[in-house]
Formats: structure tokens, C-alpha cells, sequence
């Protein structure tokens, strides 16, 4: 019965749906950063599957038909960018400029750790995109070589983490710029990090959004020229 259950595309959307809407109900009632929605949903996943034994593949049967409509979702970003659009124009350098830095540095830096750690060059390529766009991520992550359930493992875990710490940070570190703040969370955590920058204003979800798709561009360029 239970292999009837989830060999159904049904069983990983179901699934996926339920934990995400058990992850918000918890999150609105505690009203805690750490009670992330996307940290629970992950958890509740992982957890249904070790305890009943669910191969990922009949769990991803169902659950990536979810991930298809990632990039149509993520282009509805460009409403936000539109409505922001005098804005971006009169801040593109800096914009560009920020893009550009921060998804080099995020490059360089995961190559050096993998470099002092002395991980497999297999490891350190699927990490080497962690911080940018998914459909992105996974084509850069293949053409380096990379493991691509590691790539997306840890696309996850920058996202949720940039979408649980992106307000402390900024507060930690008084960043007064909308702007900034923005395009430090596109550019650091995709979408999922641009989805907090939108509950935090749309003028910053706008940059942020910005930033993710410049981010996803210039990485693949860097990492096509250097590697």
C-alpha cells in the first residue's frame, strides 16, 4: 500500500504543499525568525521520508513538478522591478557594481575553503554556485562536474539562511540604504532571500530581484572564464 502511496507524483506535491503550509501556520503563530516557513517545510520533508523509509526518487516524482514553476514565479519579480524602475535607473552603477563584487566574492571565497578544507574538486564545484538561481545553479554545477542534489542541498540552505538572517545583518551591521540592503540579499540568496526582501519593501524585494538575475549572469561568466 505504501509503495502504491508514493510512487505517485501526487505523494511529493502533496507533501511539499502540506509541510509548507504547516511551516507558515507555525510560523505566524510563534512569530520567531527561526521558525523559517522553507527551514520547517525542509525538515517536516526529510523527516516523513527517513521515518517511513521513502526513497528521494518517489518523493521527487511529485516534489520537482513543484520546482518547475520556480523560474515563471521568479520572473513575476520583474512587476516589483518595474514599479521601481526610476529608482533602478538612477542607481544602476551602483547596483551593477554591488552585483558584481558581491558574486565574485562569493566565488573566490567558497574556493578558497574548499581549498584550505582540501575537499574533492567534485564538492568544491557543486558549492561554487550556492548563492545564485536554481535553473542557473544546477547548468553551472553540471558543467563544472558538480554533484547535483549537493548544488541544490545547498542552494537551500544559503536561501533559508539569507531569508532568516538577512534582517539581524542588516541591523547588525546599520546598513542604511534600501538599495544596499537589497541588492545584498538578491545577490547572497536568490529567491528565497528575495522573498524576505519583499516583505521588508518592495523598493528593497525590487533591488533584490535585480540583483539575483545580474548575480546568476555574472557568476556564469566568472566562472566560465576562470574555470
Amino acid at each position: 500500500m505504501k509503495e502504491v502511496i508514493t510512487s505517485s507524483p501526487l505523494f511529493g506535491t502533496g507533501l511539499t504543499i502540506l509541510a509548507y503550509w504547516i511551516g507558515m501556520k507555525v510560523s505566524q503563530k510563534l512569530k520567531k525568525t527561526i521558525f523559517n516557513p522553507y527551514l520547517i517545510a525542509v525538515v517536516l520533508v526529510l523527516a516523513v521520508l527517513a521515518v517511513f523509509h521513502i526513497p528521494y526518487s518517489s518523493y521527487a516524482e511529485g516534489g520537482d513538478f513543484i520546482g518547475m514553476f520556480l523560474t515563471p514565479v521568479t520572473t513575476i519579480l520583474a512587476l516589483s522591478i518595474y514599479r521601481q524602475r526610476e529608482t533602478v535607473k538612477s542607481h544602476f552603477i551602483p547596483i551593477l557594481t554591488g552585483t558584481i563584487v558581491g558574486s565574485i566574492v562569493s566565488v573566490i571565497t567558497i574556493v578558497l575553503l574548499a581549498e584550505a578544507m582540501g575537499i574533492t574538486e567534485e564538492l568544491k564545484y557543486s558549492l561554487v554556485p550556492k548563492s545564485v538561481t536554481t535553473p542557473i545553479a544546477v547548468a553551472i554545477s553540471d558543467s563544472l562536474g558538480g554533484i547535483r542534489s549537493l548544488t541544490v542541498t545547498a542552494l537551500i540552505i544559503t536561501g533559508v539562511m539569507g531569508n532568516i538572517l538577512a534582517p539581524l545583518l542588516v541591523k547588525l551591521f546599520r546598513v542604511r540604504s534600501r538599495i544596499a540592503t537589497g541588492v545584498a540579499i538578491g545577490t547572497a540568496s536568490h529567491v528565497i532571500g528575495t522573498s524576505k526582501a519583499l516583505e521588508m519593501g518592495e523598493d528593497i524585494g525590487a533591488m533584490s530581484g535585480i540583483a539575483l538575475s545580474f548575480s546568476g549572469i555574472i557568476t556564469a561568466i566568472f566562472v566560465s572564464i576562470f574555470f
